[in-house]
């Protein structure tokens, strides 16, 4: 009974006291403020560094791949053959197609040298490899008449009055030049007209075959247009067993070839 009596009897629940701020004016107040002050700014340096880390990261993570579009290889910084030395008649002009560039290739008997030109003439982009070589060894275009020295300088316009403005010496009436090497008995030729490009060949020169220019070696000169690429062609040429079938009856094959096809042929039949 005494329990039950103490378990209904009115119990005082302890008072809420509410909580105490220091007084604005006190020196723990002011102490408070500070201790919030110096956390927020740690929080926010924290926040900084952390920023500046991340960042650093994304840059180093970001930077192969700036060093790797640097490392691709360009085609158009190379040397490239266009033809064979004695393929070209240096009577005439020649249209030639190499790395999606049509070219004419003419001979400037000015400076002894075979040139590159854009097979393009300036003023209404005529192909200038159905032109001629006129009389003073320059270049004509067949359309106009336009000439063009070795260097792709205008050097006569004939529906230019001579009394009127020196036209053909404006830098829009000059022709596109390719810089041009020869070498190994072939002209080969850098694919950029860029100014800059113009004396590549001091810098880099296309790469030398010593036997082609070996007299005790015998070599033969040749082009063909082949409706594939150039690696299918090295793939061709680095497999031999091909030619006695693909090759047969059109080609040389020596005689240990001939006869082990022979031998091969007549199992063939036998089998």
């Amino acid at each position: 009974m005494a329990a039950l009596n103490s378990l209904l009897a009115p119990h005082s629940l302890p008072s809420k006291t509410p909580r105490s701020f220091p007084s604005p004016l006190s020196p723990s107040f002011h102490h408070s403020v500070l201790r919030l002050s110096s956390s927020i700014k740690n929080a926010r340096l924290h926040c900084h560094a952390s920023a500046s880390s991340s960042a650093a990261a994304v840059v180093t993570e970001a930077e192969p791949d700036a060093a790797g579009e640097r490392e691709k290889f360009d085609w158009f910084a190379h040397w490239y053959p266009v033809a064979p030395i004695c393929d070209l008649d240096k009577r005439r002009p020649h249209a030639k197609t190499v790395m999606g560039l049509d070219l004419v290739v003419w001979w400037d008997r000015t400076k002894g040298q075979w040139q590159v030109f854009d097979d393009r003439c300036p003023h209404r982009l005529a192909p200038l490899s159905e032109g001629r070589i006129d009389p003073w060894g320059r270049l004509q275009c067949v359309y106009h008449g336009w000439c063009f020295d070795g260097s792709g300088s205008c050097k006569y316009i004939p529906q230019a009055p001579d009394d009127g403005p020196p036209v053909h010496t404006f830098r829009k009436a000059c022709a596109s030049v390719y810089p041009s090497f020869e070498q190994n008995k072939i002209l080969w030729f850098w694919p950029s007209a860029d100014p800059q490009c113009k004396d590549i060949a001091l810098k880099a020169k296309p790469p030398y075959i010593e036997e082609l220019d070996d007299p005790s070696y015998t070599s033969t000169m040749g082009m063909r247009d082949l409706p594939y690429g150039y690696e299918v062609l090295i793939e061709n040429l680095m497999d031999p067993a091909h030619v006695p079938y693909a090759h047969h009856g059109i080609m040389r094959i020596p005689k240990s070839l001939t006869s082990r096809y022979v031998l091969l042929e007549n199992l063939s039949q036998i089998s």
